[in-house]
């Protein structure tokens, strides 16, 4: 069957508009395999006259972004497991469990999302130099143990399971915590890889924070580290495009592996409820 004509219109308009979205970054991974100077030229070129790894092998053997890349990584996968077991916790709880005030401060917690991150910034860092955790890793991964966002995705999601299949395990003689880890975290496994993406998204991303809380230069993350170097580098185009290539990589890959999973999780958990 020949395809009608509002069908072409359309798919040829959403190709274009990936077209566009993706310009930026391709050229971004061309520009760094370029000789200095190269992306200078005018007009600028698309793809590199003589690909060369000389800016990547710069970031590591001077600039120090193998260091920075290891504390992006830790970082990154310690706030993200560390936030998954009080999330998925805190969320079930306020989904399945009854406890006095439980509603009234699942409602206060939603009141609170109103509230801009930036705004309690400056009481945060008070309380995290009170708790010594000022220039280390604690301060970056204390602050990201539960957010508000993450406890409500877990319950509108956890809300989709049936309260006789938790009785039924009651019955049976299984404890609290054995119906948690044997029942709900499998059921619940399309919203954690949802949240799991999220919080590392905004871990690995996030350049505020990091820049606050930590003055020495061995802890810097990625993004810290990018933005003090193009202080030094501010001319060095090609040398930036491949720590900005370096720094968005990883993620990148783990979110097309995870896909799926965190597709499937927004779509069949976050209108429940």
């Amino acid at each position: 069957m020949m395809p009608r004509p509002a069908a072409i219109v359309v798919n040829g308009l959403l190709l274009g508009a990936s077209g566009i979205a993706l310009f930026p970054l391709l050229w971004m991974v061309s520009v760094s395999f370029m000789s200095p100077g190269e992306a200078s030229n005018y007009p600028p070129a698309l793809l590199p006259e003589h690909p060369t790894f000389a800016n990547y092998r710069e970031l590591f053997a001077h600039a120090g972004m193998g260091r920075y890349l290891a504390n992006s990584l830790f970082l990154a996968m310690a706030a993200t497991l560390l936030s998954l077991v009080c999330n998925v916790m805190a969320g079930y709880a306020f989904a399945k469990l009854r406890f006095a005030g439980r509603d009234r401060i699942f409602k206060v917690m939603l009141g609170a999302l109103v509230i801009p991150g930036q705004v309690a910034m400056v009481p945060l860092f008070l309380l995290l130099k009170h708790l010594g955790l000022v220039n280390s890793y604690g301060g970056i991964i204390v602050p990201a143990l539960a957010s508000i966002f993450g406890i409500f995705l877990v319950r509108q999601y956890a809300l989709s399971i049936p309260d006789d299949l938790l009785e039924a395990a009651r019955i049976d003689g299984a404890s609290e915590w054995r119906i948690f880890a044997l029942i709900v975290v499998p059921l619940l496994k399309p919203i954690i890889v949802t949240l799991a993406v999220f919080t590392l998204l905004g871990t690995w991303n996030d350049f505020m924070w990091p820049l606050i809380v930590l003055t020495d230069q061995e802890l810097y993350t990625l993004p810290v580290a990018l933005a003090s170097l193009s202080r030094e580098h501010v001319q060095d185009n090609e040398l930036m495009m491949a720590g900005s290539v370096l720094t968005i990589m990883p993620v990148l890959i783990v979110f097309l592996v995870l896909q799926r999973y965190y597709i499937q999780g927004l779509m069949m958990g976050s209108v429940k409820g």
